[in-house]
């Protein structure tokens, strides 16, 4: 016959809620009511109608929140069309200045020639 030994941790009730996570972590919010949603085009219909009383900057309620939120949402930040053009500015600043450079050249080289 095997004997076997239990041991039985016993809190008590103010360091039970210390020690035991008690929150749900796996269920979801249910969604809302229904009559409690809006769609698509009454949002934007909302949204065109109090568009300019919405602050451009801040950090929630603002333009700057919503294209921050929908960035995220679609894997686009506000400076990548941003950061595009100032590349292609510096390329063609580049390019510019080793045409410029060329000219001078030819032009040195022609008046040593002549």
């Amino acid at each position: 016959m095997a004997n076997y030994s239990l041991n039985k941790t016993v809190y008590n009730r103010r360091d039970y809620t210390n020690v035991i996570d008690t929150s749900f972590t796996q269920f979801t919010p249910p969604a809302p009511p229904r009559e409690d949603t809006i769609t698509v085009e009454e949002f934007f219909g909302y949204y065109n109608k109090i568009f300019y009383d919405i602050p451009t900057m801040g950090s929630i309620n603002s333009h700057e929140y919503l294209i921050k939120t929908s960035g995220q949402y679609i894997n686009v930040t506000a400076n990548d069309e941003t950061q595009i053009l100032l590349d292609e500015i510096t390329s063609l600043r580049q390019q510019l200045l080793l045409a410029n450079q060329q000219v001078l050249n030819i032009q040195t080289s022609s008046s040593l020639n002549i």
